[in-house]
């Protein structure tokens, strides 16, 4: 019986609370017991999830420190979501958690909210879709607090976290009256006070008013308790002020971030100390105290994850004291260590690559811009810089090797029989000993990997064990310890093997005498044997060598030329890419010292006077001057130096004049004239960067004339000639894409075709003014014809036959019954026979020349 009473009653009970807790009734059980499940429950959920997002999000993101540092350390991803998705799944708990405590807890009673907690699920709400980076709903959520709960003790959170949307949004001038206005109305304090100064200071840094962001920013470091973030605030003024160029004020604040010690980051005190470092005075400091300072942070075992910024400071140290081997050495260590600050690689690859080309080591320059530009981010403003500057080093790199193998040639050429034997007797006894010191080492290796050696854990009996993670990252390939990679140990090896145990064929028990015995009786074996022994002998014989170098005059005489035209291209690079002057000047000496071909020379000189100009060596620019003007009075350069109001005006005898000149003739179809001249001027100006224009135009201009057959080499040649400037690369284009495109000579069949055709009147050999007048009735006569906007046009075909064609049509049988379109008395004037052609089939015949082909066919 008490059972069953307890049971009744605990079933009363229930049935009450849950009927008194109606989200209906304005009750005081009703409004606790919601307001205790919202914060308790969903709220309390939510906000775990909340602080588990934002903690992946801080893991997540990597810190600039070459630019001023955001306030909030978050990464806005560009990736586009579609509606219903979220970019983190702790932030869609959190969203869902809020949703819930509002949709199972509001008490909306008489159009009021009678739930405490709801203003805090509202918030929850636009925190989480802000840190999923959704902030027009985020806005929304903070907007929906304002205007629905004005007296919340959450509201001036609400507009701080408005405004924070807003400035993410881009709308800091907005942000900064909201936020101004705030601070001057309510009074705030505590970690409210450091969110509203320290977000309104990232509007002022947005909208470059950096001063006042530096004052706000002060204020948000002594209200806030959170010590990371104290940290980072000072860390930015620090960079505000470097920004401003205040290194005193910047310094101070920088200390105050090293004062925090452990409070704060480890790494905001290595980049304080750092960024001091940056500001160091190498005129005026101890650079002993500041070697001792940087030596202490390198030995320091807590900074081992910062050593990668720490090495880059120390080679920018050795560099501003021009201690370049060392500067080099720490670039290169900074580079070893694993680091995920690519701006930090960039910059280390980048300055190594302008010590190389300062030291005019192009091709390792080359590389290391190469390495530069993969930790660039693509189509940046740095990126492009050093885009182009690696592009401009191409013809560097390509003519400064063609200049250093031709030297060198040419001075073995011009050595004495003796002193080449002695060069080479020198050279080979360098091969012998690097053979012979690899012989030893991968005789050491077989050794231990017999043993079953272990180093470091790894058996070396095992290869597979070896790997480039065993080895470190200097330490040399598996390809290059493997014996048979290495040419020149092989070659030995083989001498060696010859030397001991003769000829000997491959195949089992080669050791027994009898075999090398046998094997020398067979006379193909015996030749076989003996032509390979000499292969490898003559690696390590001086007269091979020797017989290798240019006798005749003409191979010597190639090769100076070739050296020669090296040396004019990298005095122009020099001069106009890079206004390396001195650079310049040096190898136009060098050439005219070297008896150049007569085009070469009045170029030559008239740019190093230009250069002995601007270096500010008027003595020796007058020589120059004076050379040229007597030795060449009817060059143009000559004219340019003796008028010099000539080159204000128009110079209508320079290159760049006579091309514009030529492409004007090539605009008017005069193809025939356009080739003509381009070969006449190609070998005027031999050696001038305008020569490649000259040649891509004449071969367009061939195929407007020959077509598809003529072009299609003429192009080529450009291509393959031209290679490493933009003319070549653009004829190279039109090889790849452009000629396989219009290679077809099939005419469709004009039913097939768009509705667009051309009528054609043929003349053959016919001269300019009979074309010329011709057209000028045709067009008389088509202002006649209604219905039809028809234009007409001169096209030439070939050398002997032009088109005036007619355009506008879109009809196959108006295009062959022309003639009916025109009245009586026009048809009188218009007597020329034509015929009818769709577009596609005149781009045919026109591209392959192929009219014959056409009017064979059935179309007319």
């Amino acid at each position: 019986m008490k059972t069953f009473y307890y049971a009744i009653s605990a079933i009363a009970i229930s049935a009450c609370i849950i009927t008194g807790c109606s989200r209906k009734k304005d009750k005081f059980l009703s409004r606790n017991y919601h307001a205790l499940t919202t914060e308790y429950n969903a709220l309390y959920n939510g906000y775990i999830a909340l602080e588990q997002g934002r903690q992946n999000l801080n893991n997540a993101y990597s810190d600039n420190y070459w630019d001023i540092l955001p306030i909030e350390r978050m990464e806005i991803n560009e990736e586009i979501i579609l509606p219903g998705q979220s970019k983190n799944e702790d932030f869609n708990r959190s969203e869902e958690k809020a949703v819930k405590a509002i949709q199972k807890h509001s008490m909306n009673i008489d159009g009021k909210e009678k739930n405490p907690q709801m203003d805090e699920a509202y918030l929850l709400l636009g925190k989480a879709r802000y840190f999923d980076q959704r902030f027009i709903p985020a806005l929304e959520a903070f907007n929906y607090i304002l205007y629905k709960y004005p007296a919340s003790d959450k509201i001036n959170q609400a507009k701080i976290w408005r405004e924070k949307t807003n400035i993410r949004l881009e709308n800091d001038e907005l942000a900064i009256e909201n936020l101004k206005r705030l601070l001057k109305q309510e009074d705030i304090t505590g970690q409210d006070l450091a969110d509203a100064t320290s977000i309104l200071a990232q509007a002022y840094i947005n909208t470059k008013v950096l001063d006042t962001a530096i004052t706000l920013l002060e204020t948000a470091s002594y209200a806030t308790k959170n010590n990371e973030e104290r940290g980072r605030y000072r860390f930015i003024q620090g960079q505000l002020y470097n920004k401003l160029s205040y290194k005193d004020s910047a310094n101070m604040a920088f200390d105050r971030v090293i004062a925090l010690n452990r409070k704060t980051p480890r790494i905001y005190m290595i980049n304080a100390h750092l960024e001091k470092v940056k500001n160091f005075d190498y005129e005026k400091g101890d650079t002993i105290a500041l070697w001792e300072f940087l030596t202490e942070l390198e030995e320091d075992r807590e900074n081992r994850p910062f050593l990668d910024k720490i090495y880059h400071q120390i080679g920018q140290f050795h560099l501003e004291r021009e201690a370049d081997s060392l500067a080099i050495a720490y670039y290169n260590k900074s580079l070893r260590v694993p680091s995920q600050d690519k701006q930090l690689k960039a910059k280390n690859y980048q300055i190594l690559g302008d010590m190389n080309f300062d030291s005019s080591v192009y091709k390792l320059a080359g590389a290391y811009y190469d390495s530069t530009l993969l930790n660039l981010k693509l189509n940046s403003k740095p990126y492009r810089t050093i885009k182009r500057k690696r592009d401009n080093l191409e013809d560097v790199i390509y003519y400064e090797q063609i200049a250093q193998v031709n030297d060198s040639v040419l001075k073995l050429v011009n050595f004495s029989e003796e002193d080449k034997l002695a060069y080479f007797e020198n050279f080979v006894a360098i091969l012998k000993k690097q053979a012979e010191d690899e012989k030893a080492k991968q005789e050491a290796a077989e050794r231990n990997r017999d043993a079953g050696l272990e180093i470091g854990g790894v058996n070396l009996g095992n290869s597979s064990q070896i790997s480039a993670a065993t080895r470190g990252p200097g330490a040399p390939s598996q390809a290059a310890l493997f014996y048979f990679y290495n040419p020149t140990t092989v070659a030995y090896g083989k001498n060696e093997f010859v030397k001991t145990w003769g000829n000997r064929r491959l195949e089992d028990n080669w050791r027994w005498s009898n075999k090398n015995t046998s094997e020398l009786s067979n006379p193909d074996v015996l030749n076989s044997a003996v032509a390979e022994r000499e292969t490898v002998n003559e690696y390590f014989d001086p007269q091979f060598y020797i017989s290798k170098i240019p006798s005749t005059e003409k191979e010597i005489d190639s090769i100076s030329k070739e050296r020669n035209y090296a040396y004019y291209q990298l005095g122009l690079i020099y001069k106009e890419k890079f206004k390396e002057y001195n650079r310049s000047k040096n190898k136009f000496e060098a050439l005219l010292k070297s008896n150049p071909e007569d085009r070469l020379v009045l170029p030559s000189k008239y740019n190093l006077y230009k250069i002995y100009e601007l270096l500010g060596e008027n003595s020796e620019a007058e020589i120059a001057k004076k050379d040229i003007i007597k030795n060449y009075p009817d060059s143009r350069y000559a004219t340019i130096l003796t008028n010099p109001d000539f080159v204000s005006e128009k110079d209508e005898n320079s290159p760049e004049s006579i091309y514009e000149t030529v492409y004007a003739q090539y605009e008017n179809q005069e193809y025939a004239q356009v080739i003509r001249e381009s070969e006449t001027h190609i070998r005027v100006f031999d050696g001038d960067p305008i020569v490649p224009k000259f040649e891509l135009l004449k071969a367009t201009a061939i195929g407007r004339l020959y077509g598809y057959e003529p072009y299609s080499e003429a192009i080529n040649q450009v291509a393959v000639t031209y290679a490493n400037v933009p003319e070549g690369q653009q004829a190279q284009h039109i090889v790849n894409q452009v000629l396989t495109r219009i290679k077809s000579t099939e005419l469709v069949e004009d039913e097939a075709v768009e509705a667009h055709y051309k009528v054609i009147f043929q003349f053959e050999k016919a001269t300019q003014s009979v074309i010329q007048d011709f057209n000028t009735v045709l067009n008389e006569v088509l202002l006649n014809i209604k219905y039809y906007d028809l234009k007409t046009s001169i096209d030439v075909y070939n050398p002997d036959t032009v088109f005036v064609v007619i355009h506008g049509l879109k009809n196959k049988t108006v295009a062959k019954t022309f003639d009916q379109l025109l009245i009586k008395e026009d048809k009188k004037k218009i007597k020329k026979p034509y015929f009818a052609i769709s577009s596609k089939n005149y781009q045919t015949i026109q591209i392959h020349k192929n009219l014959e082909t056409y009017l064979g066919t059935t179309n007319n």
